[in-house]
């Protein structure tokens, strides 16, 4: 087969697939999920192998285990957590009139003698449109998820179809693997192998241990929070913790809205708002230094801003299943990248028709030398 028409044979089976997802986004979230939960637990099954159970028992011991600590968290957080959601959508507007109050009253005594001249009314204006744009933006994302999830009917299929599609998934996965593999097609085997690889590596690396990486830090900034005595302040850490997988986003929205709960809460005593300020910076220090370079490491390949653009990419297109799906694809698309980087460098288009590679200015000087 030449290599334009292999190039064909690629093209159409990727269009079918996208396609495919497109069509079915509304009734994929619980094989998703449950593909999903299957391929974390994985390695925790073969652990279990390991230690002489076979393959049924390790599967429905790893499940088991899994749904007793899920139950346990909805049972012990989600009252807790829908209460605090529920009182802090409630005062969230009194809390913004708080903070636009301080704003306006506080401005004289600290920003620069020449912004007195501005006009207060319209300072006051532009606040109010500011502030209600971004909780229109704030509904109208929340709305989409919950429309591309099917709200109540997705939910209820996720708890009941998740396990199952989980646990034939988990009990078969080696036999899957095996049976896919058998299916490559023999000349490019170890190309596909190895490409996939590199794609199990990336996605494992970044998935499992920013899964870990997050737990730690919701713990960490809830608890903290609490102890503070922060209005809400487990729903903020945990929230932050969540999605702290988006670099420098969890933090940054975990420190606006503590910072600003705090200055409504605590106003005017600087020290509690210093402590919920510098339990982000401590969080941040942590993550940066010692938990992502020991948990996730270099070797996953997902620049933050490729990643943040195929979450919002995918979910755009397929809801909230697209951001299920977004970081696996995003951590497969750039190994894919790297890959036909990695050929075109070594092809005759870029080294010419003669084989001679251009030395870079650096180069050229180190010979000169």
């Amino acid at each position: 087969m030449t290599l334009q028409k292999q190039f064909t044979v690629w093209l159409v089976a990727l269009v079918v697939m996208i396609v495919s997802l497109y069509v079915f986004r509304g009734i994929l979230l619980p094989f998703v999920a449950g593909m999903a939960l299957a391929y974390l637990l994985d390695p925790v099954a073969d652990a279990f192998e390991r230690l002489g159970m076979n393959r049924m028992w390790a599967t429905v011991s790893v499940l088991m285990v899994f749904v007793l600590f899920f139950i346990m968290m909805l049972v012990v957080l989600v009252p807790t957590l829908a209460n605090q959601m529920a009182g802090f959508a409630e005062k969230f507007p009194s809390y913004m009139a708080s903070l636009q109050k301080l704003i306006l009253t506080s401005s004289s005594d600290f920003l620069p003698r020449f912004l007195s001249d501005f006009d207060a009314a319209s300072v006051q204006n532009n606040i109010k449109d500011l502030m209600g744009q971004g909780a229109k933006w704030i509904g109208t994302l929340i709305q989409s998820l919950w429309n591309g999830g099917q709200a109540l009917i997705d939910m209820l299929a996720l708890l009941v179809i998740t396990p199952v599609v989980a646990f034939y998934l988990l009990y078969d996965w080696d036999r899957m693997v095996a049976t896919i593999d058998g299916w490559l097609p023999r000349d490019h085997q170890y190309t596909i192998r190895r490409l996939v690889n590199q794609m199990d590596e990336s996605v494992s690396g970044f998935v499992r241990g920013q899964i870990t990486v997050g737990l730690i830090l919701g713990v960490f900034y809830a608890v903290s929070l609490s102890l503070l005595g922060l209005n809400f302040g487990l729903l903020i850490g945990l929230g932050a913790g969540v999605i702290s997988f988006i670099p420098y986003v969890g933090a940054t929205l975990g420190l606006l809205v503590a910072g600003g709960v705090a200055i409504v809460q605590f106003w005017p005593e600087p020290l509690p708002i210093g402590l919920a300020l510098g339990i982000f910076a401590i969080g941040q220090f942590l993550e940066g230094n010692i938990l992502q370079p020991r948990l996730v490491g270099e070797r996953v390949g997902l620049h933050p801003v490729w990643l943040m653009f195929a979450l919002l990419a995918f979910g755009s297109l397929f809801g909230f299943v697209g951001m299920l799906i977004a970081v696996p694809a995003a951590a497969a698309v750039g190994v894919i990248i790297r890959y036909i980087l990695e050929q075109y460098l070594q092809s005759p288009l870029y080294r010419g028709t003669k084989g001679n590679l251009v030395l870079k200015p650096q180069e050229e000087t180190e010979d000169e030398a």
